[in-house]
């Protein structure tokens, strides 16, 4: 039931690509972030007080948790949300599943990660493979979007937000941390979405943009953060990360089917390549 558990967290993650990009066909990007969050930051509270959870940080924290939470939510969010509306949904997808590389570079450049040749190799697999994806196999720089580039950002923020967030997670739970740092950017993202908020005519949103909203807010984070951390808790970070390389492929095969994005071979080759690197450079670590 775990695993099963899992692979639903993988196929909610993979499924959401393709629901945020059909939202942002009628909701602009800041709107629908604010929305969104609204919705994730209630999830989460709903989750702490369902499992007794702290719900406050101590007073001596508030300051981390403040810059953790513009680094993982504000930050990330924004480079997220202008990056897949301007970029295919895979490429997004597959540029996303990079963060996992970039942590484990930052904490070998911090000192924090011993030097291993595979996380070497796996970084310099999962780079060729972007090279790849975003040029198109042209092996040309002006093949890339300016959204690959913003989904790039989002990755390496991410794994910025993982890193420097790892000690107080171990320390105060990780279920905790996300809630905690998800309500500390949620302000900021709802002040810069209030213009795009107050000029969309809402009246011409359809059902289904709304049911995209609560599904990115309250599935995509809500009940996806329970399973996969219930996962964490049973099966190890180890075994459960396995999972999240299904993602990616989910959401190539979902945008397929959905949004009718095609994918290229140039986009199969780069996909493969870049997990092929996300694994190497996990099994180097594990």
């Amino acid at each position: 039931m775990v695993d099963l558990g899992l692979f639903l967290t993988a196929t909610i993650w993979g499924l959401n690509f393709s629901v945020v990009k059909a939202v942002l066909r009628e909701v602009e990007p800041l709107a629908f972030n604010a929305l969104r969050f609204i919705c994730a930051a209630l999830a989460v509270w709903v989750l702490l007080r369902v499992q007794g959870r702290r719900l406050i940080p101590v007073r001596k924290d508030w300051g981390k948790v403040l810059v953790l939470g513009v680094f993982g939510h504000v930050t990330f969010q924004i480079f997220f949300i202008f990056g897949l509306d301007a970029t295919l949904t895979g490429n997004a997808a597959l540029l996303l599943s990079t963060s996992p590389v970039w942590v484990l570079v930052l904490s070998l450049s911090l000192g924090r990660e011993r030097f291993s040749l595979g996380i070497v190799v796996g970084a310099m697999a999962t780079l060729a493979g972007m090279v790849i994806l975003v040029t198109g196999g042209s092996g040309e720089l002006g093949g890339m979007r300016l959204g690959d580039l913003l989904v790039l950002g989002a990755a390496v923020s991410w794994a910025v937000y993982t890193v420097f967030s790892q000690r107080m997670t171990r320390r105060r739970g990780v279920l905790e941390m996300t809630a905690w740092t998800l309500w500390a950017g949620m302000p900021f993202i709802v002040v810069l979405g209030i213009p795009d908020l107050v000029r969309t005519d809402w009246a011409a949103v359809s059902v289904g943009a709304w049911l995209g909203i609560a599904y990115a807010g309250v599935f995509a984070i809500g009940i996806a953060y329970l399973l996969w951390y219930r996962g964490v808790r049973v099966l190890g970070q180890s075994r459960t990360s396995v999972y999240q390389n299904l993602v990616p492929v989910i959401a190539l095969i979902s945008a397929w089917l959905w949004l009718a994005e095609t994918p290229t071979p140039q986009q199969l080759l780069g996909a493969g390549v870049i997990l092929s690197g996300v694994v190497v450079a996990r099994r180097a670590r594990h």
